[in-house]
């Protein structure tokens, strides 16, 4: 029985090609953008977990100053004599490689391939000449200071070495970063206060620092990924809905044939179960062609913005790709579950009955109406509430799904008004054709309000981006020329070289602190006119700069404000110096909490911290010769002198390459809208002959019937349009005011661009045209004697 079945069912598809390639386009294609999304996660993930891993550091506790500071090597042999059983560590970058120096006969755990290890690799590793090891990429530059080892578990970038060899290549004699403990201890031991006072114990890390502080970001992937899903699906539910419509004869035959109801619609869920897993397959390929294009953008992406080293090779992960089969069997079962729920609950003979259908839709219409209302009221309380990422995205779904239910029933009320305003009968024809396609086409056209939501959303979220940033690096570096100084003695003789040359030097100096318990880097800035003139402050006391001068005042950025609740008139603790807020700025594109205080006071609380850089005031026209001089008179490299221009076209690189995936997901989003009415059309534009042959046979002509046909999908599309915008505009607030903030820490203003968005709307009602076009050439090119069967067949 379940072969005769099947053969009935699939007979439909080989009838009706067209649906069966609109099915498995649409679910291949939802699929690849999700699944190209989780590749690139994926990928990155994998990197922090190689980096976090390498060398097993992030199973074990460790100790590390509270001013994060470096440690002396004898805190080491006094926390050893008190019983504890820990190990140095060092850490430091160089020639753009992260280099890792332990001890290895005191390293817990398998740290280092000394247990089952022969002596000859341990006296290599120990040996004054160094054995280091070495990620691919960093083998070349390693070749300098030892034999270098090729391993390919360590992390890109990434190089690893006796502690003794790698304080000899940082320069940090006697120096170390930190100490990991090995989770077993002796039973007796001293007091870690009494020992070594100056240092903190941190636990183990369940996940990965980096993981962490990216994690925004690919959770923001992750939601343009499930929204490019979304879009797809919807084009997945409209295929098999109207699969089941025109189905309904054959299933009301085949259950009068004796088909048990039960038996049918498993065997209908088997056949949507073999399609959704081709259609996966398809769209898993096309995902990983996706990711393996646009992974060097986000590779270059995380490493600007967040230090973070991931590799640009895709590799084929479980992790994913079975994602991607999952999401796309779940998605059909989604879109599936209406139609085959309708099915069990109709009569045997209702398929045959179209007031029993038509009162099905009303119900249905209804009970979207009251979705719509309810998502729409959640996303208003959720506008006040929302204080976490998680929350935010939540909010976003409740506002564009509560939109799209609503959109038929919006456009519904247009053009009932539209039809009630008609003077002349095609026109009043015309409205009350267009009120009859909304259902057929809806799920077509919430498909391009969501691409168009999301591309106004995203674009006015970008840009207004970019105009704060690049306003933000006018205030930041204001200095026209930057140098990096390498010790005392650069610092000394660039101040020697300069000093009649330059209107201002600048000293940059900082150090890593805990302030409220949150990592914070904080500068020591010289009282000078560049930063009172060019620092915009969004919170501030009367006299903020020369509160900070007098060093009694201390400056924090709005992350560090937001994490900890601290505002201006608050006092914070800097290593025992107990300061007032006296500003809170902007520090758009910085992850941690920074802070400033003033030269002097730096001084006297950070007196190993001297400065590492420079800013140079001086005319613009004297920048290259004076850059000329510094090289000439003094010993630092050329790399090491920035100008102004310089860093701003950086970092507006960094800045347009982080938006590169999003840009290409709104792209692929729109392009996949436009397909959904394309298909649309197509598959209705059979039905609607009877719909169009009475018309034809009162005197209109076929090609006055196809131009009606393309001007009612450019209307429907044009209306959908301009409800996409406002739709757009609270996407992009909701992003700026409520992700941003939990996510990043800081809150960007939102500006409006108008031509944007007109040439956004352009672009949606091109791809309607195009998607309309083929229709209604066909439709036009309809032979009047199939025009003329209409009127021979019972209707």
């Amino acid at each position: 029985m379940i072969g005769q079945i099947l053969t009935a069912l699939i007979g439909h598809w080989r009838r009706n090609p067209l649906q069966a390639f609109t099915l498995i386009a649409g679910l291949a294609l939802a699929t690849a953008l999700w699944s190209g999304v989780q590749a690139i996660n994926a990928e990155a993930r994998a990197s922090y977990d190689t980096a976090a891993n390498t060398l097993d550091q992030g199973q074990f506790a460790r100790l590390v100053p509270k001013d994060e500071q470096l440690i002396d090597q004898s805190v080491f042999v006094a926390l050893r004599r008190a019983g504890w059983r820990v190990s140095p560590m060092v850490q430091g970058r160089i020639d753009g490689v992260r280099v890792i120096g332990i001890e290895p006969l005191t390293a817990p755990g398998a740290l280092l391939p000394v247990q089952g290890a022969d002596a000859s690799q341990v006296a290599a590793l120990l040996d004054a000449g160094g054995l280091i090891r070495a990620a691919p990429d960093a083998v070349n530059a390693m070749s300098n200071f030892g034999a270098v080892q090729v391993d390919t578990t360590l992390a890109k970038s990434m190089a690893v070495m006796d502690i003794g060899l790698a304080q000899q290549i940082l320069g940090l004699k006697g120096q170390i970063s930190g100490l990991l403990v090995d989770p077993v201890q002796p039973i007796r031991q001293t007091a870690l206060g009494k020992v070594a006072s100056e240092l903190t114990l941190e636990p183990p890390q369940g996940g990965t620092d980096m993981a962490q502080l990216t994690g925004s970001f690919h959770l923001n992937l992750t939601a343009f990924g499930l929204l490019s899903f979304a879009v797809g699906i919807f084009i997945v539910h409209g295929a098999i809905g109207l699969a089941f419509e025109q189905r309904r004869a054959m299933v009301r035959t085949l259950r009068a044939l004796g088909v048990p109801l039960r038996i049918l619609i498993v065997v209908m869920a088997m056949e949507l179960l073999a399609l959704a897993l081709v259609a996966g397959l398809l769209g898993t390929a096309l995902g990983y062609v996706i990711a393996a294009a646009l992974l060097p953008d986000v590779a270059a992406t995380l490493s600007g913005l967040y230090g973070a080293e991931v590799g640009n090779t895709l590799q084929l992960r479980p992790i994913w790709w079975l994602s991607g089969l999952g999401i796309a069997v779940g998605g059909t079962a989604l879109a599936a579950c209406g139609a085959l729920y309708r099915l069990s609950r109709m009569p045997l003979l209702a398929a045959a009955q179209p007031r029993a259908l038509a009162r099905a839709g009303q119900k249905r219409a209804l009970a979207q109406a009251v979705a719509s209302v309810a998502l729409l009221i959640l996303a208003a309380v959720l506008e006040f509430v929302a204080q976490s990422v998680i929350a935010g995205f939540v909010l976003l779904a409740a506002l564009l799904i509560g939109a799209a239910l609503g959109l038929p029933i919006i456009l519904e009320a247009i053009l009932k008004r539209m039809q009630l305003w008609s003077k002349t009968v095609v026109a009043t024809w015309f409205w009350a054709d267009a009120r009859q396609q909304i259902p057929a086409l809806s799920l077509a056209l919430m498909a391009l309000l969501l691409a168009m939501a999301a591309n106004v959303g995203v674009s006015t979220m970008v840009s207004s981006f970019r105009l704060t940033f690049v306003s933000f690096l006018d205030q930041r570096l204001a200095a026209e020329l930057y140098v990096r100084v390498d010790g005392a003695d650069q610092a000394q003789q660039l101040r020697a070289a300069v000093a009649a040359q330059v209107d201002a030097v600048l000293p940059i100096q900082s150090a890593k602190i805990r302030i409220a318990d949150q990592p914070t880097e904080i500068f020591g800035n010289r009282d000078h006119a560049t930063y009172r003139d060019n620092w915009v402050l969004l919170d501030a006391g009367q006299t903020p700069w020369d509160d900070v001068a007098t060093g009694q005042a201390i400056l924090i950025n709005e992350q560090l404000a937001r994490r900890t609740n601290l505002w201006v008139g608050d006092q914070v603790q800097v290593n025992g110096a107990l300061l007032t807020i006296q500003g809170v700025y902007g520090d758009y594109g910085n992850p941690i909490g920074q802070a400033v205080i003033g030269e002097t006071r730096f001084a006297t609380l950070f007196p190993n911290n001297g400065p590492d850089r420079f800013g140079l005031r001086l005319p613009a026209a004297k920048v290259a010769e004076l850059r000329t001089r510094i090289g000439e008179q003094t010993s630092i490299l050329d790399a090491d002198i920035i100008d102004q221009a310089g860093i701003k076209a950086f970092s507006l690189g960094i800045f347009d390459r982080t938006f590169t995936v999003t840009t290409a997901l709104n792209i692929l989003t729109l392009s996949v809208a436009g397909f959904a009415i394309l298909m649309s059309l197509l598959t209705l534009s059979a039905m609607r002959v009877p719909q169009l042959a009475p018309a034809w046979a009162m005197g209109m002509t076929r090609k006055q019937l196809g131009r009606l046909e393309l001007w009612r999908t450019c209307l429907l599309a044009a209306l959908t349009g301009i409800l996409a915008i406002p739709l757009g505009l609270g996407l992009a607030w909701v992003l700026l005011s409520v992700v941003n903030v939990s996510a990043f820490g800081w809150q960007l203003p939102m500006y409006l661009f108008p031509m944007d968005y007109l040439r956004l709307g352009g672009l949606a009602l091109l791809a309607a045209i195009l998607a309309a076009a083929w229709p209604a050439i066909r439709l036009s090119r309809t032979p009047p004697s199939k025009l003329l069967q209409v009127f021979s067949n019972e209707r």
